[in-house]
C-alpha cells in the first residue's frame, strides 16, 4: 500500500514537472511567433507599426496569463502529491 502511495506521488510530481515544462516551451514559441510575424508585418508596412506593435502586446500578454495559470496548476497538483493541501 505505501509502494503504491509513493508511486501515484511520484508519477503526480513527475506529471506536474513536465506539465510546467511543455507550457514554458509553449509559450515561448507562441511569443516568439508573435513577435517574427508583427516584425514582419511592421517590415512589409511601417506606417502601421503602432497598431501592430500594441496588438502584439496584448497577445503576448494574453499568452503569458494563460502560461501562468497552467503553471500554478501543476505547482498545485505538485504540492499535492507532496502531501500540501490546500
Amino acid at each position: 500500500m505505501l509502494t503504491s502511495i509513493l508511486l501515484s506521488a511520484g508519477l503526480a510530481l513527475m506529471g506536474a514537472g513536465i506539465g510546467a515544462g511543455i507550457v514554458a516551451i509553449g509559450a515561448g514559441l507562441g511569443i516568439g511567433r508573435i513577435g517574427g510575424q508583427a516584425m514582419e508585418s511592421i517590415a512589409r508596412q511601417p506606417e502601421a507599426a503602432g497598431k501592430v506593435q500594441t496588438a502584439m502586446l496584448i497577445i503576448a500578454a494574453l499568452i503569458e496569463v494563460v502560461s501562468l495559470f497552467a503553471v500554478v496548476v501543476c505547482l498545485l497538483i505538485a504540492l499535492n502529491a507532496g502531501g500540501i493541501a490546500f
